[in-house]
């Protein structure tokens, strides 16, 4: 595929305050031993597209750490390949970017030196699997000079900001709006977007040039009479990690093998390779629908939850409808009901902490209960 992939890893952090605090949304744990950005990586490695630029801000230790090199990914390589784009990379960057238009400026010089023809920009707060190629071609088949990947989703869906377009019956976009406060169904924009290199830098360069700020409103909302924007719709499983409910929600649904097996069951999903142990169970270990990493210890029941590697459940203890991360320790006869615990959180002997299916509880990374 004849792209440049660019993922946005920090435009969402402020939906995910709890989550975020110690990482960007990029880098947040998924489904026992995922980070979210594995699937717009996985997409676009699947999808063959061999160089990638991740634009950062802050808080990006962690997604260091996760991506390397990008070996795990087949994007460790002499040409192309994963290309980590931080603050202040080019010299006209003074300051930290605040909306996605500046962030593309801040690697306005990056994109200009590239030699792929398209560009497939990405957020990175979803988890979804989508073959970009099919988006490429249907971009060409349209003469398009933009499009947009959209989802079909009724008002009880959306999201704050959601954006939402109309579109003719070639489906060409013909209005924009930003978080419209309407009944019925909509199409709301995915925040996977396909279009020329040089498409991409004479729009930046413009809105630049006119001193606007953002990319739907100015860019994308401000051109939509003189470009061709047209909208591609993804039918498949495709969810939004838009706040710390939905985190939990969307944990708790893929318990279900069918849901689970329409996001991991298409194509492989590529991640850090980390060659733990095998889960080891105790003789008094009961495990019902659940997902449990490898690493893991447990003595205790464990129903309705996702363990993420190295957690250890001592005897007597038990979680139900819990998330809990990467080397936590739940101490004997503890109880923990509807839990989001971060990496690292320890709960001693005999806690009891409690939350509901529709506010669970989250416990920060490195706590001592």
């Amino acid at each position: 595929m004849n792209a440049l992939g660019l993922i946005f890893s920090n435009i969402h952090d402020d939906s995910l305050p709890e989550l975020t605090g110690v990482r960007t949304v990029a880098s947040i744990p998924f489904c026992g031993r995922y980070r979210l950005i594995d699937f717009v990586l996985s997409n676009m490695v699947n999808s063959g597209v061999s160089r990638v630029g991740v634009i950062t801000k802050r808080n990006f230790r962690s997604l260091m750490d996760h991506v390397g090199s990008g070996k795990e990914w087949d994007l460790a390589r002499k040409n192309g390949g994963l290309i980590l784009l931080p603050p202040f990379g080019e010299k006209d960057s003074t300051s930290l970017y605040g909306t996605r238009l500046e962030a593309l400026k801040t690697v306005l010089g990056f994109i200009e030196r590239q030699k792929e023809e398209y560009v497939v920009m990405c957020d990175s707060n979803s988890a979804y699997v989508q073959d970009f190629n099919e988006i490429l071609s249907f971009h060409i088949e349209k003469g398009a000079d933009v499009t947009m990947m959209y989802l079909s989703r009724n008002e009880k869906a959306l999201r704050d900001n959601s954006v939402v377009f109309n579109m003719d019956d070639d489906n060409r976009v013909t209005d924009i709006q930003v978080d419209p406060k309407k009944k019925g169904n909509h199409k709301v924009y995915a925040d996977v977007l396909v279009l020329k290199r040089t498409t991409l830098i004479a729009l930046v360069n413009d809105a630049i040039s006119r001193g606007k700020r953002h990319f739907i409103n100015d860019l994308l909302m401000g051109n939509l009479k003189r470009i061709k924007i047209y909208g591609f719709e993804h039918k498949g499983y495709f969810e939004e990690i838009s706040s710390l409910n939905k985190f939990y929600q969307i944990h708790m649904d893929l318990l279900d093998p069918k849901v689970r097996d329409s996001l991991f069951g298409v194509w492989e999903i590529y991640t850090k390779i980390k060659d733990s142990a095998p889960t080891k169970y105790g003789a008094n270990a009961i495990v019902s629908n659940s997902l449990i990493s490898d690493g893991c210890e447990i003595d205790g029941e464990v129903h309705n939850s996702v363990l993420f590697r190295g957690v250890k459940v001592a005897r007597g203890a038990v979680l139900r409808n819990c998330i809990v991360m990467q080397d936590c320790i739940i101490g004997e006869n503890a109880t923990l009901k509807s839990i989001i615990a971060d990496k690292r959180v320890v709960v001693k002997d005999r806690r009891e902490l409690s939350g509901c299916e529709t506010f669970p509880i989250y416990v920060p990374k490195d706590s001592i209960i």
